[in-house]
C-alpha cells in the first residue's frame, strides 16, 4: 500500500499594482510580520510548450524572475481564492474609479486639521 502524498494547495492572488491589477499564482501565502503585508511564495507560471507567447505571462515572469518571496501591501489585496489548479496569469489595466481627472492617483484623504508650526 502506498501513501498518497499531500498535495500543496494553489492560490489565485489578485492584486493592485500601480495602473494595472496582476492575478498570479503561488503555493505559499502567509501574514507576513512586516504589518500590513502578505507574503507570497512559491510562485507558479504554466510552463507552455508551444509557439504563442502570452505576453502578460511573460511580463509577469521578467517582473518576479529571480523572487523567492514578495510581500504585497494588504491594501492592494482584491482577492485570494484558494484553486484546485494554476491557471493562466493576468494583467489588465484599471478603468476609471481610481483615478482623478488628472490622470494621477488621488491622495487618501485625512480628517482633522493640518499639524501647527512650532
Amino acid at each position: 500500500m502506498t501513501i498518497p502524498t499531500p498535495v500543496k494547495p494553489v492560490y489565485k492572488v489578485i492584486f493592485l499594482n500601480q495602473d494595472e491589477v496582476f492575478e498570479i499564482f503561488a503555493r505559499a501565502i502567509f501574514q507576513s510580520e512586516m504589518y500590513g503585508f502578505i507574503e507570497v511564495e512559491e510562485l507558479v507560471f504554466g510552463e507552455r510548450s508551444g509557439l504563442l507567447v502570452d505576453p502578460a505571462e511573460e511580463k509577469l515572469k521578467n517582473e518576479f524572475a529571480g523572487v523567492k518571496r514578495t510581500y504585497i501591501p494588504m491594501h492592494a489585496i482584491v482577492r485570494i481564492d484558494e484553486v484546485e489548479k494554476e491557471g493562466e496569469v493576468k494583467i489588465t489595466e484599471v478603468k476609471g474609479g481610481t483615478e482623478n481627472s488628472s490622470g494621477k492617483i488621488a491622495k487618501f484623504p485625512h480628517a482633522g486639521r493640518p499639524p501647527v508650526a512650532d
